[in-house]
């Protein structure tokens, strides 16, 4: 449930509706607009379907909220959240775009990969130190040294680091070393460990599961934002479907729907989403035009040698020219690059 306060209510009519809600036991969670507050009920259902706060002075009217997710709702928050990582903007009027190889596999390779990447605008250096895979001769990961790479060179070209947490375990070593952390599809609801993520302060970037419903999706959101950690972004990767030629279906609709359900940000990554290179230029595109908050981008210096994902990594010179080209795309949709 929401209590919507009126425009003229002040201070004091807000602090005695806050100081009610909370003696029934009920949390409350502001959200402050250029014209009205919302305040949020969450809390035993039972209490909130019996609240009558109409009666208050200052509460303009109350509106039920029928999901199940709460926190992460539009309802709850009508304008949309900015994530501040290091002074990178994710969800404002910028368009954020996150680079680098899907797998951390040296030093030299992740380097050469960030002075490319940084040198074309992108701010985020991404890449996989635990690489969580289908099969389980490939390729894992470097682990804790991967994560010291990423840090290192990341300093070294003033970018942040995006990497994947596989195990609930790793958080606090990951910690240390990313400014976000990535939850993957695998583990979209792996609860427990989105419960120990709502424990920490770090931005937290969500992918889609592989046959996730947006409610689903938006609900393990909730999961983390319950636990105190609000700094949750999407990241649509496409979903399974009966379709072959691409390795996913990236489902632009679901940025649509995101953007009208929730105020959080939503990322798009083209890369896994369609498993193709030459169709991630033409999907980051339309993931912009769409409305898309940011780009992952999976680029690799030597695509055809590279232990995860050759397939779907952009060069160094396939990068420069999409980012050349999403300027206009941005630019026609009111935002920026």
């Amino acid at each position: 449930m929401i209590v919507v306060m009126s425009p003229n209510a002040t201070k004091e009519n807000l602090n005695n509706v806050v100081q009610k809600l909370e003696s029934m036991n009920l949390r409350t969670h502001l959200s402050t607009g250029d014209e009205r507050t919302i305040v949020g009920v969450i809390g035993d259902k039972k209490i909130i379907a019996n609240l009558e706060m109409e009666m208050m002075e200052g509460v303009e009217k109350t509106v039920r909220i029928t999901e199940k997710y709460k926190i992460v709702s539009r309802d709850f928050h009508p304008q949309d959240t900015i994530i501040d990582v290091g002074g990178i903007k994710i969800g404002g009027k910028n368009i954020v775009v996150m680079a680098g190889p899907c797998a951390v596999e040296s030093l030299e390779q992740v380097r050469e990969t960030a002075a490319a990447v940084k040198k074309a605008g992108a701010k985020i250096l991404r890449g996989g130190a635990y690489k969580p895979r289908t099969s389980p001769y490939d390729f894992q990961g470097l682990g804790e040294d991967g994560l010291k790479i990423l840090r290192q060179v990341a300093d070294e070209f003033d970018l942040k680091v995006v990497t994947e947490v596989v195990d609930r375990q790793d958080i606090p070593l990951i910690e240390e070393y990313a400014d976000i952390l990535q939850v993957g599809a695998r583990n979209m609801q792996n609860f427990q460990m989105l419960k120990s993520l709502g424990k920490i302060k770090k931005p937290i970037m969500l992918k889609r599961g592989l046959s996730a419903t947006i409610s689903e999706w938006l609900n393990a959101a909730e999961y983390i934002v319950t636990g105190g950690n609000e700094n949750v972004m999407f990241c649509e990767r496409g979903i399974r479907t009966y379709e072959t030629f691409t390795r996913n279906t990236l489902d632009l609709s679901a940025v649509a729907a995101v953007k009208e359900l929730s105020h959080l940000p939503i990322i798009v990554d083209p890369s896994h989403g369609t498993g193709r290179r030459p169709m991630v230029m033409p999907m980051a595109r339309a993931a912009i035009a769409a409305g898309a908050d940011g780009l992952m981008i999976e680029v690799h210096p030597h695509p055809e040698k590279a232990l995860s994902d050759g397939n779907q990594s952009l060069t160094p010179k396939d990068f420069q020219d999409l980012m050349s080209n999403l300027g206009e795309i941005a630019a026609a949709v009111g935002r920026t690059i």
